[in-house]
């Protein structure tokens, strides 16, 4: 390693920082080394230059846009301030007004170029956190944290060195310094030794009068009293820090090359988990040559964690409980630091590319993977991997390929099995399609080979965290209007059936769940489901879930299984989160028997697809039936259908609100429109043009409002 940039850190003012970066720079240089001395102190406060008596020529932010040149001109030596023991000195601003000059991103050509030209850098750090100081810290080989022998300062260092880990910088790259080591009631060094993780790397002497003399003559300690206490101790150190092994290099990585965050061309999650499976490694790989280093350093990576876990006896069966997931959590992080050190030779050089790296492959061992921060992001409404290289998101409606991806099938699988196991279901090649929910309540669906010709596929469907209300609906989404609104809780509170009717991700849970907020709170409600998803806020709430087959073929329990037991249960009302089979028949007889109130999703494409699908459904019920009969069923259960639509631009919109009104003389269906929602085109922003409406129609079901004494402005029917 050439060049060796070490950063001088303290978070605590007056523990000594600049006076330690001051003489250990001064050491250097006299020992014929040449050093370069950087003050990033942001606060202008000018100590270090004053320490040592000199007027800078120049400072950071002067030079920074002239580093691109070639030759001399573009060589950092050629701005600095050269002190009297040649040691090579340059400020961060000349003045305050400079100090939106340098950032995180201007500073990082500033380091390479240096690095051509010194055999140390010594950087005076500031005290705070900040984006420029973690640029700093990246592109330093050691960090010295300064402290003083005192229990404030001390527990300032323990923040750092957390924070420093959450960022994955290496602990043995960060050493303490003890300035004023022999203070008079001091904190024991061996006391300081056990409470912080990193190593005392030495100590530096009190001797007020030397560096008070030193201060006030503008000169470094180490030069005014270069025989005391104090220029030992530096001299020990500049010895030390010849080790080569006390440096970690800084390596340069490439980022994942796959797409970034784009529309689809043409053509604390995991701890809701109990114990699923074994931490399985890499009986196949997808990774090629043409695949990026990132991705093959990631296996390799990933491959020494999986075995290290696996002679330790550590599984995903003995993580049952959070405490013990999250130490593991943590072990596995500082096993993958050191893991990123011994492949690339050093640490990356970005704070956030490490921090992303590490968090990738302890997921990928322990998590869910890149699921992960997907399931994380509240923005992502649906997650949809078609293969392990292409992992789809939508986000405000539209589908957005991601730079995710997972390391091989046989890692998809694992995880596939890792959400399903606690759930008592299973898939493999016999059942290669499975339904299940995870702890938030989404919905997850998975299909396997041979069914699936890429490899495993995954769609999961999430569930925000924020339960949205009708004024949600109506003002931040403008999915319906104030009249809809109120017509549908009238509705409800005057216990008409209804269903919600939609396409796929159209909207239809959601609606379902908000519109049963309107049901009373004295009222037994009972909820039939595949995979548990509603989320009711009455407190009398019962939920069924549905059984598939176990691995022998038998125990299977249907919807239609469970609403024929609902009905013994007492319900005010039963509300089905969608049907799609026979169990329309069991519903509808229900609603014409004394159980009115009820509400349930379907899908289709309108309204009056609605019926049609019925019919189709009644007769996979297994009992033929006349049209006329199951017309007239129809007609005498379901008073209301409300169809929610998802359009082009993303946003969800109640499209139309319909009655039905019997039959006709040919026995057939008569539906009648209340509200209605009308495109009447695209905005040159993508945006859907159109307004809600009243057709002027006025339903039987207002009449019913009238005899209940429900309260209904008669007006809000008439057209707009």
């Amino acid at each position: 390693m050439a060049c060796k940039t070490i950063t001088i850190f303290g978070s605590k003012g007056g523990v000594g920082k600049t006076f330690v970066a001051v003489n250990l720079a001064t050491t250097l240089a006299l020992s014929k080394k040449k050093v370069l001395l950087v003050d990033f102190d942001s606060s202008g406060s000018q100590d270090l230059v004053r320490m040592l008596n000199v007027s800078p020529r120049n400072s950071l932010a002067d030079i920074i846009p002239l580093l691109g040149g070639a030759g001399e001109a573009g060589q950092v030596k050629s701005y600095t301030t050269i002190h009297s023991s040649k040691l090579e000195v340059l400020p961060f601003v000349s003045h305050m007004k400079q100090l939106r000059r340098v950032t995180s991103d201007n500073i990082r050509p500033f380091f390479k170029k240096a690095n051509e030209d010194y055999d140390y850098i010594i950087v005076d750090a500031g005290k705070d956190f900040t984006e420029i100081l973690m640029t700093i810290f990246d592109y330093s080989n050691l960090i010295l944290l300064v402290a003083t022998p005192d229990i404030l300062a001390v527990s300032q260092v323990q923040n750092c060195l957390e924070i420093l880990q959450r960022m994955q910088f290496p602990i043995k790259m960060i050493k303490l310094l003890l300035n004023r080591s022999e203070s008079m009631g001091s904190y024991p060094w061996t006391q300081i030794r056990e409470t912080l993780s990193c190593e005392i790397f030495s100590h530096i002497p009190s001797d007020g009068k030397a560096v008070g003399l030193a201060l006030n003559r503008g000169v470094p300690c180490v030069i005014n009293s270069s025989r005391g206490k104090i220029a030992d101790a530096f001299n020990k150190i500049a010895h030390m820090l010849k080790k080569e092994s006390l440096y970690i290099p800084t390596s340069e990585i490439n980022r994942d090359k796959s797409t970034e965050e784009a529309v689809k061309p043409d053509g604390k999650f995991w701890d809701s988990f109990k114990g699923a499976s074994g931490i399985g490694g890499f009986s196949g790989s997808i990774v090629n040559q043409a695949e990026d280093e990132t991705v093959v350093l990631k296996k390799k990576i990933h491959e020494k964690l999986v075995d290290g876990l696996n002679k330790e006896g550590i599984t995903i069966d003995n993580l049952s409980d959070r405490e013990t997931l999250l130490e593991v959590k943590k072990m596995s992080e500082e096993i993958v630091a050191n893991l990123i050190i011994e492949e690339t030779g050093g640490k990356i050089s970005s704070h956030e590319e490490r921090v992303r790296l590490v968090r990738d492959i302890v997921n990928e061992a322990l998590g869910l993977g890149p699921l992960e921060d997907l399931l994380a992001d509240d923005d992502v409404t649906d997650i949809m991997v078609n293969c392990p290289q292409e992992i789809y998101v939508e986000k405000s409606g539209k589908l957005i390929l991601t730079n995710k991806r997972f390391l091989s099938n046989d890692k998809m699988r694992s995880i596939v099995d890792r959400i399903i196991a606690p759930l008592g279901r299973r898939i493999d090649e016999s059942t290669p399609m499975v339904d299940a929910r995870l702890p938030d309540g989404s919905r997850f669906n998975a299909i396997i080979p041979p069914l699936s010709l890429r490899g495993p596929m995954m769609t999961i469907r999430k569930f925000g965290k924020e339960r949205l209300e009708i004024d949600d609906l109506i003002s931040r989404y403008n999915s319906m209007t104030p009249d809809i609104a109120e017509f549908l809780r009238r509705s409800v509170e005057c216990r008409k059936n209804m269903i919600v009717s939609g396409g796929t991700g159209s909207g239809k849970t959601t609606l379902l769940n908000v519109i049963s907020e309107f049901i009373p709170q004295g009222e037994r409600i009972i909820t039939i489901e595949d995979a548990a998803e509603l989320q009711l806020k009455q407190s009398h709430w019962a939920r069924l879930e549905s059984r598939p087959m176990n691995i022998e073929g038998r125990g299977e329990v249907t919807i239609r299984d469970l609403f024929t037991n609902c009905l013994r249960m007492r319900p005010d009302r039963i509300v089905i989160g969608e049907c799609r089979g026979g169990e329309v028949l069991d519903m509808l007889q229900a609603m014409n028997t004394g159980h009115d109130g009820s509400l349930t999703t379907l899908h289709a494409n309108s309204t009056r697809d609605v019926m049609t699908r019925l019919n189709s459904l009644i007769l996979l019920a297994g009992i033929e039936l006349p049209q006329r009969a199951i017309n007239e069923m129809i007609s005498s259960a379901i008073d209301l259908v409300v169809h929610v639509n998802r359009f082009s631009d993303g946003t969800r919109k109640i499209t139309g609100v319909t009655e039905t009104l019997g039959l006709d003389k040919e026995y057939q269906l008569i539906l009648k429109d209340v509200f209605v929602f009308k495109q009447e085109g695209i905005g040159q922003d993508g945006k859907v043009l159109g307004d809600y409406t009243a057709t002027g129609y006025i339903p039987e079901v207002y009449e019913d409002f009238v005899t209940r004494g429900i309260p209904f402005d008669k007006s809000k029917f008439d057209p707009k």
